[in-house]
C-alpha cells in the first residue's frame, strides 16, 4: 500500500489560542486561563492524549472485527505526568514531554484473558499514534517568509 500524506493547516489566533484546519474540520486549541490562555479548547498536550485515544479506540475495533471478538463498545482512560518548567524556560533539566503514558483499556465484551491479550498487544503494536509516541520520528521545523 502506498504511503499517504497526513497534513494540517493552523492559524494563530492569538498568543495561546490557535486554530487547526484538517479536511473540512476545524480544531481550536487552547491554553486555560491559569494558563494564561482563554480556555476555549483543550491544550496541545491534551489532544495529543486525545488523538491517542482516538486512533486506539478506531484499532480496538478494526482488531476485535479481525479476531471474530465481539466489542459492544470501549472506554479508554489515557494520561501522563508532565513537568512544565522546560515550557515556560524555567528549567532545562527535565523533558518538555511527558515523562510517561499510560493507558487504561475498559472493553464491553465477554471475550476471554487470551483473546484480550492478544487483542490489546495487536492495538498497541498497530495505532500510528502509539508508533509516533514510543518511537523516534524525524522531525524538520523550517522558516518560510
Amino acid at each position: 500500500m502506498a504511503d499517504m500524506k497526513v497534513r494540517v493547516s493552523a492559524q494563530s489566533e492569538n498568543a495561546t489560542k490557535t486554530i487547526v484546519k484538517a479536511r473540512n474540520f476545524e480544531i481550536v486549541i487552547d491554553e486555560p486561563a491559569e494558563l494564561g490562555g482563554t480556555d476555549e479548547g483543550p491544550n496541545p498536550v491534551e489532544y495529543v492524549l486525545g488523538a491517542f485515544a482516538g486512533c486506539l479506540n478506531v484499532m480496538a475495533h478494526v482488531v476485535a472485527k479481525e479476531l471474530n471478538m465481539t466489542l459492544r463498545g470501549v472506554k479508554i482512560d489515557v494520561s501522563g505526568p508532565l513537568n512544565p518548567a522546560r515550557l515556560f524556560g524555567q528549567s532545562f533539566e527535565e523533558r518538555a514531554g511527558f515523562k510517561e503514558i499510560s493507558v487504561v483499556l475498559k472493553p464491553d465484551t465477554d471475550a476471554d484473558d487470551a483473546t484480550l491479550e492478544k487483542w490489546a498487544k495487536a492495538i498497541e503494536d498497530r495505532c500510528p499514534v502509539s508508533d509516533n509516541l514510543q518511537h523516534t520520528t524525524p522531525v524538520s521545523v523550517s522558516i518560510k517568509k
